[in-house]
C-alpha cells in the first residue's frame, strides 16, 4: 500500500511539472535598471509641472534607484510589458515607510490626479504583496475577507481598491534587502515575496502596460529590477507563441 500511495505522489508530481511547463516557459533576463542613470524610465511628478527647477524623487545613488519619497510621483518604464516575470530587490534603508510596483500601468494621472491606471503592488512596510486596484480591477480567492464588502468594491476614488495578502511576517527587518516577484502571464499576477507567495490574482482587467515604481512618502533603494519575459502556450496547444 506504500508503494501504491508513493506512486499517486509521483505521479501527481509529473502532471504538476508538466502543466507548468504548458504555462509558460521563460526567456532571456534583462535588467530595467543600468545602475548608472535612469536611461529607460520617464518620470511623472505633478509637483514638477510648475516649477522645472525643483528636485525630481527619483536618483540613481552608489549604483541603486533611489525614490526619495517626495515630491510625490512615479517613474514609468518607457515601453510596455506583457507576459514576464519581475524580480525587485529593494529596502527601507531608513524609516520603514510606503512604495509600490505598479504593473500594466496605462493612463496617467487616472486617480487622484497622481496614480496611473495600473493594478499595484503594495511594498509598504509590513504589508507588502496587498493588490491596490487603480482604475483596474483584479479577483482573488475569498473576495470579501481580503477585500470587505462587496458593496463598497470599487476602482477610483472613495471605492475599497485594497485587496490583502495572504501571509504576515515574509518581510526583512528594516535596513535589509528583500526580493519581490512579481509574475504577470495573460490576467493573472502572482506575487513573492522572500520567497514566501503571498499573493494571486486573476481575471485582471489588463494583461498588458507599463511598470512604475512609486515616490510615496519614504526613501527606498532598489539595487536590482529584473524582468523575465514569458512565453506563454498558443491556443491551439501545438507552440510556443511569443506574447
Amino acid at each position: 500500500m506504500l508503494r501504491a500511495l508513493r506512486s499517486m505522489v509521483a505521479v501527481c508530481c509529473l502532471l504538476i511539472l508538466a502543466a507548468s511547463v504548458a504555462y509558460a516557459e521563460e526567456t532571456d533576463t534583462v535588467s530595467l535598471f543600468n545602475s548608472k542613470d535612469l536611461t529607460g524610465w520617464h518620470a511623472d511628478v505633478p509637483a514638477l509641472d510648475n516649477d522645472s527647477d525643483a528636485t525630481g524623487p527619483f536618483i540613481v545613488r552608489d549604483g541603486n534607484l533611489v525614490s526619495l519619497g517626495t515630491p510625490g510621483g512615479h517613474l514609468i518604464t518607457d515601453e510596455e510589458h506583457e507576459n514576464y516575470r519581475i524580480q525587485v530587490e529593494y529596502r527601507f534603508a531608513g524609516k520603514p515607510g510606503n512604495c509600490g510596483v505598479l504593473v500594466h500601468a496605462s493612463k496617467p494621472r487616472a486617480l487622484y490626479d497622481m496614480f496611473p491606471q495600473s493594478i499595484e503592488v503594495q511594498m509598504m512596510h509590513e504589508n507588502a504583496g496587498d493588490f491596490w486596484c487603480i482604475v483596474e480591477d483584479i479577483t482573488v480567492d475569498n473576495m470579501v475577507e481580503r477585500r470587505g464588502p462587496k458593496d463598497k468594491w470599487g476602482i477610483t476614488e472613495g471605492k475599497s481598491r485594497r485587496i490583502l495578502n495572504l501571509t504576515d511576517g515574509s518581510e526583512n527587518k528594516v535596513g535589509e534587502w528583500n526580493t519581490m516577484i512579481i509574475e504577470c502571464v495573460g490576467d493573472d499576477v502572482k506575487v513573492w515575496v522572500n520567497g514566501d507567495f503571498v499573493n494571486h490574482g486573476y481575471k485582471c482587467t489588463a494583461s498588458k502596460g507599463h511598470i512604475a515604481v512609486q515616490a510615496e512618502g519614504s526613501e527606498v533603494e532598489f539595487r536590482k529590477m529584473e524582468l523575465t519575459p514569458i512565453k506563454e502556450l498558443s491556443a491551439d496547444d501545438t507552440k510556443w507563441e511569443e506574447k
